[in-house]
């Protein structure tokens, strides 16, 4: 889908004309009829924690949702109830809309959205009521995502308008003066005639335009950012529009199976209990016994003083690919799922540190930064982490104001090579938001550095230079090898989730892909400087790969969360937009997928076996994951059978599930390079490039 109609071809036409109600008319066929009795009195599902676990994990809250999806979400709405409430009057079910803050994280509009992107040209209604005037309330429709979406509404307290909704951006496109009030139920609805809009209320015509948007068609949705009240929601075609309906349904049927028939199916390989030591996406992948013999360290994890800021490893336990436990450090607990329930990263990597063969566990753990045995678990060497000794009021991103702990409680390890060595000896540790340390492979101090501005959560060396020594981006910043400030983009609000290096861009040159939250994905050059940015809300994971078999170059995949989440975004290799699509689900990782060996990646969005599995570069859904009860909490993409096509890892507290290809194994000619599995993190950039080249710089 090029282009995705983003340039408005827009006639406005202020005078109503007849036949607009006799096209109505025609319209029987229901498509949806929605009056919320099925729902009981109470809250529409969400989660009452507002956490950022969906940012890589797939949560579903308990609930019913009938075949409505809510796809905006908001940390600051922690305590403050649903978005949605179901509720009663004269025998009569509203669905409500309860939020009133709408400007942050960034502007958000709370959306309820149901349908399929295949309709339209529908006839839509809904009854409305605006429990208050302070912003607009209305119907979405024609929409590709709930920030993608065209909106008719009722404004301030004297108007209606018809807008585009995209990412940021809201676009009017036209408006009339209507005066209403809070007390009364308005009937609001939206005729789509190909690429002419028409705006009814009451079954008055008060609107009318030409757009090229109407013409994709789309989902449709009820919206607010002020307490409303929902009923009657209705969508009908005409019985023509029906038999294209269900055309272009086999056609999109046909297209996905024959695209699905051209990949390799899914086979369940190892089925692991977890037993006790489950967690969530807090595991690592590594050689503890020196073979090529694949192990899996899982960390369990306990809060302290505020939510995920000061998370700390209550349990590591090192098992093999049948389960058996080599070895358990700590003691782990029943109460798994709370305790694994976090959205940090917890401070623990498998690397040779030593360069003895074998992988070691380096871990923080009890303000320690710890070296254990790969083999034992017995700790070899350990060191206090640093003192919290800057003042509090100078430390980013601190609860409360004050440093909860004499010591530093570390967020994240990193693996780096800060002095030239023959491969990575030395570690990075970081607190949550300001400073990093660099140490040696002895654990002796070599620098520390506190951040003018957030560091974010994965800091990623990178030899920029080609000297043979790591500089390292942490956040905005980056840094020489020896910890001074070198330069940083020009940007100072929110943190960068994640960054990928590297030469994707076809020059030659070094370039990182860059996720920031509200300040969207940038792509930025070795200086400085920004060459390309979307604000597409709070970008939250990035990809680079070769994604595209028809397109020469590297695609760059995004997805955002908070806000209007679970967005998808494909984008060519300098930055422009390719498609954006939204499966209606979180915890979308973006992996890229060595699946086929052809040099041609899949992306990942999570293990769910409707709507989750592996993504093309055209964005159709090539392979699926088997409905075998496997768990879809997490997921991981890991070359673990031998034959350089990479496994599916999926696992939630108490079971664990490993996929590989039903025609494994095969000889392979494509050997991709990828971000290595020492660094492992819940917020890394991740890429898939041909060879090491694209990871030297000059």
């Amino acid at each position: 889908m090029p282009d995705y109609f983003w340039k408005l071809c827009l006639l406005f036409m202020p005078t109503a004309e007849s036949g607009g109600m006799e096209i109505i008319m025609e319209k029987e066929i229901t498509l949806c009829k929605e009056d919320f009795q099925d729902f009981a009195i109470g809250e529409f599902p969400y989660d009452p924690e507002h956490t950022a676990t969906g940012e890589y994990h797939y949560i579903v809250e308990d609930g019913y949702r009938g075949n409505w999806v809510d796809q905006v979400c908001n940390y600051t709405y922690n305590g403050t109830g649903p978005s949605w409430l179901i509720t009663e009057l004269d025998g009569i079910h509203f669905m409500e809309s309860m939020r009133i803050e709408k400007n942050r994280p960034h502007r958000i509009f709370p959306t309820l959205e149901t349908g399929e992107h295949l309709w339209k040209d529908y006839f839509v209604t809904a009854k409305i009521q605006r429990l208050s005037q302070k912003g607009i309330a209305g119907i979405a429709f024609c929409m590709n995502n709930s920030i993608d979406t065209l909106v008719f509404a009722l404004c301030d307290k004297d108007k209606a308008e018809l807008h585009y909704r995209h990412k940021e951006e809201i676009i009017p496109l036209a408006s009339c003066g209507f005066a209403h009030d809070c007390d009364t139920l308005y009937t609001l609805g939206v005729d789509c005639i190909g690429e002419t809009v028409i705006c009814y209320i009451d079954g008055t015509e008060v609107l009318r335009a030409e757009a090229k948007l109407a013409g994709r068609g789309g989902k449709i949705g009820i919206t607010a950012d002020c307490p409303t009240r929902f009923t009657d929601v209705t969508a009908k075609i005409s019985e023509k529009e029906e038999r294209r309906l269900k055309q272009r349904s086999e056609e999109t049927k046909a297209r996905e199976t024959v695209e699905k028939a051209s990949h390799p199916k899914m086979k369940l390989w190892k089925k692991i209990d977890l037993k006790d030591f489950g967690t969530s996406r807090q595991i690592r992948f590594g050689h503890l016994t020196g073979t090529e013999e694949w192990f899996v360290v899982l960390a369990q994890m306990q809060k302290r003083v505020s939510r995920d800021a000061y998370g700390f490893i209550s349990c590591l336990t090192a098992i093999d690919l049948d389960g058996n436990i080599l070895w358990q450090l700590g003691e782990p607990s029943e109460n798994s799922k709370k305790l694994g329930k976090v959205s940090a990263d917890m401070p623990f990597q498998v690397y040779d540190i030593d360069g003895d063969g074998k992988d070691e566990v380096i871990v923080g753990r009890n303000f320690e930064i710890q070296i254990l045995d790969g083999e034992t678990g017995k700790v070899r060497k350990a060191v206090k982490t640093p003192f919290s000794d800057e003042e509090d009021s100078t430390v980013i991103g601190v609860p409360f104001n004050t440093y909860a702990f004499e010591r530093i409680n570390p967020d994240g390890i990193r693996i780096c090579n800060f002095r030239g060595k023959e491969k990575p000896a030395d570690i990075l540790i970081k607190d949550r938001y300001c400073r990093v340390y660099a140490l040696d492979e002895n654990l002796n101090l070599l620098w520390k550095f506190q951040s003018d501005k957030n560091t974010g959560h994965c800091p990623l060396p990178v030899d920029i230079n080609g000297d043979g020594r790591d500089e390292v981006l942490v956040g905005y910043n980056m840094l020489s090898a020896d910890g001074k400030k070198l330069w940083t983009y020009p940007i100072t609000a929110d943190h960068t989730d994640e960054i990928v290096a590297g030469k994707f861009k076809g020059d030659g040159k070094g370039y990182f892909a860059c996720v920031s939250g509200t300040q969207g994905f940038f792509i930025g050059d070795f200086s400085g400087n920004i060459v390309a940015r979307d604000l597409i809300g709070h970008a939250q994971r990035v990809s680079v790969a070769n994604y595209c078999k028809a397109r020469e170059g590297f695609e760059i995949a995004v997805t955002n969360f908070w806000g209007h989440q679970g967005v998808i975004y494909l984008y060519d290799s300098d930055g422009n937009e390719i498609w954006e699509m939204e499966n209606e689900m979180n915890g979308n990782l973006v992996t890229p997928v060595n699946w086929d060996g052809n040099g041609v990646e899949m992306i990942l969005t999570n293990a769910d076996s409707k709507k989750g599995g592996l993504l093309t570069g055209e964005g159709i859904r090539g392979v699926e994951f088997p409905e075998d009860g496997h768990p879809t909490l997490c997921c991981e993409a890991i070359d673990l059978y031998g034959d350089e096509r990479e496994e599916l890892v999926c696992w939630d507290y108490k079971s664990m599930y490993i996929y590989t290809q039903e025609d494994n194994p095969q000889p392979q000619v494509y050997h991709p390079v990828k971000f290595p599995s020492y660094n492992a993190s819940n917020y890394r950039g991740e890429y898939a490039y041909p060879d090491e080249s694209y990871l030297r710089f000059n």
